[in-house]
């Protein structure tokens, strides 16, 4: 037997998919495969919402499978084992994949591949979800770029993104070979079940993900440039679609270059550009070992973050801290599995500088309960918010969540969707002009330290 393994991992869909057209093309049976791996050293287990979202991204990939005379094989364990496992048992002579940045990652895909090659196998890897590979877009010295102004400016001169790949109509049949039930793997909650508000939010799979960007395309994208207030519908919501690859940047992309209306195409660059912030904290995450836990300005090691108890945590992450963007925002992050990116932006700040906290205790949360939270992007974020990453946010600038309500929600519709008027609220946990005097009084020990 021979034929083709294509083994998914944050790429889940038909379209577009390089790894899969080459399959398709190697000839013979075309075995997909998805491995949950938890046991791989350094390999980060996904957060409570993101299992959610896998569950019913599987889900809907297996039933387009089988719209196809194919399925989806799923394998759990360490994927250096279950990869050659299978291949052995699918009698496969070719395995392909689409790349993945981190340098855990890059490691664990490497051995596989030269494994496989020392034993004959056709092994190939592919670039199917970021537009730019983060070894191609360089300063002049061959250096990443810390800045995104200039990164930005960089990729635009790049040749055009390659044009997407058309979803096949057929795929051959798979190989007979055994898979886990997906309800065995356990992605779900249970006790208790507290996923209705994502339910009732998220249409997970390269469906819903397409139908999501033409409603963007033909509705808020109009709206764009009012994007900072999140009582208005004026983003994609394409951010989970796109963690877990259900539509690829090139599809996004493309989209927002093809046919637009007057207005469509005025707003179309702005999107574009927070595109382009995807692939910039992608090229960070490439760039430095481990985004998540390690500050990539070294001076903030030294930064004296506060000692804080669970009782002051758990008024912040389930929004009741007496501020009410901050409070508005943890809980719509807590209902639906995800928040507004102006109020992430108040909450997280409200974290890290009103209360001393460290931010990877924040990035911890947020990839817990987030939809959209991957390796890159999370913790880029919170980087920037504390001053800490590549292109920061001067540890100087404290989003006061009173004047950005003022500013981004005057009416308080947002506020109000999630924080009932007639609600008792708590104290403030902190005064905003002392807690932002502490803030500053403490970047200013670590610059002397």
């Amino acid at each position: 037997m021979s034929g083709a393994l294509v083994w998914l991992r944050e790429d889940l869909r038909l379209a577009d998919n390089p790894a899969l057209r080459a399959a398709i093309d190697h000839g013979g049976p075309v075995t997909v495969v998805v491995v949950l791996d938890e046991e791989s050293h350094g390999i980060r287990p996904v957060g409570a919402a993101s299992r959610w979202w896998l569950h019913h991204s599987l889900a809907a990939l297996d039933a387009e499978l089988r719209d196809r005379h194919s399925r989806l094989v799923l394998r759990r364990g360490a994927a250096a084992r279950v990869i050659p496992e299978l291949v052995a048992q699918t009698g496969a002579d070719a395995v392909y994949w689409n790349r993945r940045y981190g340098k855990v990652e890059r490691d664990l895909d490497a051995g596989i591949k030269s494994a496989l090659t020392d034993d004959g196998k056709d092994a190939h890897s592919f670039a199917a979800n970021l537009l730019w590979e983060p070894w191609t877009v360089l300063t002049g010295q061959g250096e990443p770029f810390k800045v995104f102004t200039p990164f930005w400016r960089a990729a635009q001169a790049m040749p055009e993104p390659r044009h997407p790949l058309p979803k096949p109509r057929d795929l051959p049949a798979p190989a007979d070979v055994e898979s886990d039930d997906l309800d065995d793997w356990a992605l779900l909650p249970t006790a208790p079940d507290w996923a209705g508000g994502l339910r009732d939010a998220w249409e997970p799979g390269e469906a819903g993900a397409h139908r999501k960007l033409e409603q963007f395309v033909h509705g808020p994208l109009e709206d764009y440039d009012q994007r900072d207030e999140p009582a208005t519908a004026a983003t994609s919501d394409l951010s989970p679609h796109l963690r877990w690859g259900e539509v690829s940047p090139y599809q996004v992309w493309h989209r927002l270059h093809g046919d637009l209306e007057p207005e469509q195409r005025r707003q179309a660059p702005a999107f574009l550009r927070q595109l382009a912030w995807r692939e910039f904290n992608w090229n960070e995450y490439f760039h430095c070992d481990d985004i998540a836990t390690v500050n990539v300005r070294r001076e903030f090691d030294a930064f004296p973050w506060r000692e804080v108890d669970d009782d002051e945590l758990d008024r912040w992450r389930h929004g009741r801290t007496g501020f009410d963007l901050v409070d508005a925002g943890m809980r719509e992050l807590w209902h639906s599995g995800a928040m507004h990116n102006r109020v992430r932006l108040a909450a997280a700040s409200f974290l890290v500088k009103n209360l001393l906290v460290d931010w990877r205790i924040g990035e911890q949360w947020f990839w817990d309960t987030l939809v959209d939270a991957d390796p890159a992007n999370n913790a880029g974020n919170w980087q920037w918010v504390a001053g800490s990453g590549f292109d920061a946010a001067p540890y100087f600038r404290v989003f006061n969540p009173d004047r950005q309500m003022e500013r981004f929600d005057p009416h308080k519709e947002y506020v109000r969707r999630w924080v009932p008027a007639d609600e008792d609220r708590p104290e403030p946990m902190v005064d905003l002009k002392a807690s932002r005097q502490r803030a500053l009084d403490a970047y200013d020990r670590m610059r002397r330290a």
